[in-house]
């Protein structure tokens, strides 16, 4: 079974969503439809994905379906904070390196505060960021817990690499927790789930995109090199 979410309008009341909870449980394939007037947005359950000209010609004439993708911002928009703060990193472990630049004192830098940061904005919206974590982090998903910890793992790890602790369980432990997200991520851009990212939290609106992908690559041949 394949889920989407569409967008309607003209859906008013509780009356409307049982109008277009009927209309579209008559499409071939539709097993389940759960509408919500106070957002627009409807969730259809079905053997296959419904297309948008089928969803049309069963809605009575006072529902419209919504192209939503025409609201949405270009992802490069969307990914900007994250740019902007691996921009302002990268800026602080140069400044702080101008003088010598040794490879393996900047990596340690960077991580810690790659760490500390990313596990900021987590703080700021614990459960949030819990309920998107889970929806794509493999072990989140089966141990709810972990969603919780999750970003005392990372303010941890950040203050070991920000004093030089860095023994090679740090190193190990930084391994395998990315190494756990990124079998996660890699799963969603295969089947081209459209969800959001945790990684800045709940707070910012941040799409699944390679940049996920590459951000945690960048992060594992770090640890990966140090570790060797």
């Amino acid at each position: 079974m394949k889920k989407q979410i569409v967008h309607i309008a003209g859906m008013t009341c509780s009356s409307c969503e049982k109008s277009v909870k009927k209309a579209l449980e008559n499409l071939t394939g539709v097993a389940r439809v759960s509408p919500n007037h106070k957002t627009g947005k409807v969730d259809i359950t079905a053997n296959s994905q419904i297309k948008d000209a089928e969803i049309t010609a069963a809605l009575p004439k006072k529902y419209a379906l919504i192209d939503e993708t025409l609201n949405q911002p270009s992802k490069l928009k969307q990914l900007f904070p994250l740019f902007l703060i691996f921009g302002f990193m990268l800026l602080t472990v140069f400044s702080i390196h101008l003088e010598l630049l040794q490879t393996n004192a900047m990596m340690l830098d960077f991580m810690a505060l790659f760490f500390m940061v990313f596990s900021f904005f987590k703080f700021l919206d614990l459960k949030g960021f819990q309920t998107v974590f889970k929806t794509y982090d493999p072990l989140a998903a089966v141990l709810p817990i972990y969603g919780w910890i999750y970003p005392f793992i990372e303010l941890a790890l950040g203050i070991c690499y920000l004093i030089d602790f860095v023994l090679p369980p740090v190193l190990i432990i930084t391994v395998i927790v990315l190494g756990i997200t990124t079998v996660g991520v890699l799963r969603v851009l295969q089947q081209k789930r459209n969800i959001k990212c945790a990684c800045l939290g709940s707070v910012l609106n941040l799409p699944m995109t390679e940049a996920t992908f590459i951000e945690n690559a960048v992060m594992l041949i770090m640890a990966g090199s140090l570790l060797a």
